[in-house]
């Protein structure tokens, strides 16, 4: 276990926070198994009504920790705690709400795809750098933003990982609302507790209705992009990428074909 993830429980909201300040959030395999148990709490546990994931006011998560991910996923896809969080997330039956300020890397920006509900800073900024570290999409992305932002706007984010706003992920639909940073979690935590007070077989037959007509080509997808993720982290590219990052220095590709 880890206590890099703090989960509290009130008013029937299951709050789950990232919470390794030193590592800008930056997630690791244990970090992940607590988030997927948290998951599996609230799906179990009939006084939740909610989750919300958050972080702090200056970082939501950095994504994936390179240092334990440099050393490759242990077993299939979905058996690892990061597949195994993703699917959770994907096939959750209560409502799902984010707070996110500052940083939103990888699948910092990917689990907000399955969030039902994304509050953002005005300090927040995503980013999807997967191609940039010689990796592919996850979470369902490939699957998703095609089909929510088009084609051309979905290379865009995924071939280039380059950083946006929350102004930028606003015009795209990809949040409900952006806020000044002091008061994104206040105002997630609002919505939280107006879901909350909604009849909760309603809200869960709503969530099952908005989810259906990907349900199972999401989960399709995302075990192909894990497959391909697990393969790409072995890659020559993945590893000068990373060697790169530790020795703080731009990646060099030029000799890969």
């Amino acid at each position: 276990m880890t206590d890099l993830i703090r989960t509290t429980l009130e008013d029937h909201i299951l709050t789950v926070r990232i919470d390794r300040p030193d590592r800008k959030n930056a997630l690791t395999h244990d970090m992940y198994t607590a988030l997927g148990d948290a998951l599996e709490r609230a799906g179990t546990e009939p006084g939740i009504r909610c989750v919300l994931f958050t972080g702090s006011e200056e970082c939501f998560t950095a994504g994936n920790d390179l240092g334990d991910f440099a050393q490759g996923l242990p077993g299939a896809f979905e058996e690892t705690p990061v597949g195994r969080f993703l699917l959770l997330l994907a096939t959750a039956t209560k409502p799902v709400v984010a707070s996110v300020n500052g940083p939103a890397v990888g699948i910092g920006t990917t689990m907000l795809l399955h969030c039902d509900m994304v509050f953002a800073g005005d300090n927040a900024r995503f980013q999807m750098p997967f191609t940039n570290l010689g990796l592919c999409p996850e979470g369902g992305s490939s699957l998703l933003l095609p089909s929510w932002l088009g084609r051309v706007r979905a290379a865009e984010l995924l071939m280039l990982g380059n950083t946006f706003s929350s102004d930028d992920a606003f015009r795209l639909g990809l949040i409900n609302r952006v806020c000044p940073a002091q008061d994104t979690e206040s105002l997630a935590l609002a919505a939280c507790k107006q879901l909350a007070a909604q009849p909760p077989a309603a809200i869960r037959a709503a969530k099952t209705l908005i989810n259906r007509p990907t349900t199972e080509q999401l989960r399709e997808t995302m075990l192909a992009e894990g497959a391909l993720f697990s393969e790409r982290l072995k890659s020559p590219e993945a590893a000068e990428a990373f060697r790169a990052f530790m020795e703080k220095r731009a990646p060099d590709y030029s000799g890969f074909e």
